[in-house]
């Protein structure tokens, strides 16, 4: 993939969005219904109830992706000016994936108090709010703060992203038939995306065995340099309190899952797992191992985060259909019981899994209709 032609085709169309009337203005009569002064009706029956809101305005179908663009893709923090492409993007995929008008919201600032009031301020004209790049703990601060607006509020860098993991184990494991109760589960990444699939795979999916590794090795008891998200990861995790590297935690794992930083990972490393075992290597653009690789070192099943490669575990598979599905259903909130279901609708669209194809592919539009009514299901 030529990456460069990227450059030109966002200097040709100034952007990837536009904004676009639903109905035609060509007469005075027109103008008066859509403006002033036969609008001032509507308003007068909004101002007497807000709720009304959702049903004569686009509150009933946008979506706000904010971000601070204080982690952007592999880029790290680059800031709001250079998160805008990425926003768009995000955008673009909620219009042609799931017919949501979403708004890329770039804040300058990364005060995450100032994030909280700023989303606050302007959820009146959203049905739903995307957190997006944010960095931890920021992002675990500003989404438990923002989660009584009155609609929905996700981070999709840690659901999202979890949703699509849970999905994928799902299918791997009943292609390779292994029970998810006696899998032992190693997450190498423990930011955002690494504790929220580590939180769903044991709430959710009841993983018994999960090691979870940062930068420094493993999050043991024995660490005095765990933060308290961190440390809170340990009522759940290392039950054995095993202490030492990322490759001491591999010995005898069924599933790697990696959201962390390309190429630490070897054939050698990956022999001394479990048979069959499944590694969903998710780091950009460098995963923590290429798959050729992964499976000269007996991996059964490999999964990354890009598109050249099969098993693409994106979470442009979960946040279109997702939001869909909150809106339609007029949710207020993103519950275990909604992320849930919606992987479950995810694995479940495929229907005859195989090691080379445990998800759809993203562009697959049935997919978000399936998760959508995942959600409206529940709440009818």
């Amino acid at each position: 993939m030529n990456c460069k032609r990227s450059i030109d085709l966002h200097k040709k169309f100034g952007g990837k969005l536009e904004i676009k009337s639903k109905i035609k203005i060509k007469t005075k009569e027109d103008l008066s219904l859509a403006y002033t002064p036969c609008v001032a009706e509507v308003c007068s029956l909004i101002a007497k109830n807000k709720k009304l809101a959702k049903k004569y305005t686009i509150k009933k179908n946008t979506v706000a992706v904010v971000t601070d663009g204080s982690a952007v893709l592999g880029l790290g923090n680059i800031g709001a000016e250079a998160a805008i492409p990425v926003m768009e993007g995000k955008a673009i995929l909620f219009k042609e994936l799931a017919s949501v008008d979403a708004f890329p919201i770039c804040l300058s600032t990364q005060d995450p108090d100032e994030i909280i009031s700023i989303v606050k301020n302007i959820s009146p004209v959203f049905g739903g709010i995307n957190l997006e790049d944010i960095s931890a703990p920021n992002c675990f601060y500003i989404e438990d703060k923002l989660q009584d607006i009155g609609i929905p509020v996700m981070h999709d860098d840690q659901h999202g992203t979890a949703i699509v993991v849970v999905a994928a184990l799902i299918n791997a494991l009943k292609v390779l038939q292994k029970d998810v109760k006696k899998v032992k589960v190693v997450v190498v990444g423990a930011g955002a995306a690494g504790i929220a699939i580590t939180k769903m795979i044991s709430d959710e999916l009841q993983v018994q065995d999960i090691i979870v590794c940062d930068s420094k090795g493993i999050i043991s008891k024995n660490r005095k340099d765990l933060n308290p998200i961190k440390e809170k990861l340990l009522f759940t995790t290392n039950k054995n309190n095993l202490s030492g590297t990322m490759q001491d935690a591999l010995v005898g794992a069924d599933v790697f899952i990696g959201v962390s930083t390309g190429d630490i990972l070897n054939a050698e490393m990956i022999r001394t797992m479990g048979s069959d075992s499944i590694v969903f290597a998710m780091a950009n653009p460098i995963p923590e191992i290429m798959p050729d690789e992964a499976k000269k070192g007996g991996a059964a099943i490999v999964g990354t985060g890009r598109s050249d490669f099969p098993n693409q575990i994106n979470n442009v598979l979960a946040f279109p259909g997702i939001f869909r599905g909150l809106l339609d259903s007029d949710a207020t909130k993103v519950t275990s019981e909604i992320k849930i279901n919606a992987a479950r609708a995810l694995a479940d669209y495929v229907k005859n899994p195989t090691p080379e194809n445990i998800l759809p592919d993203p562009l697959d539009r049935g997919v978000a209709k399936v998760i959508a009514e995942s959600i409206t299901k529940l709440q009818n």
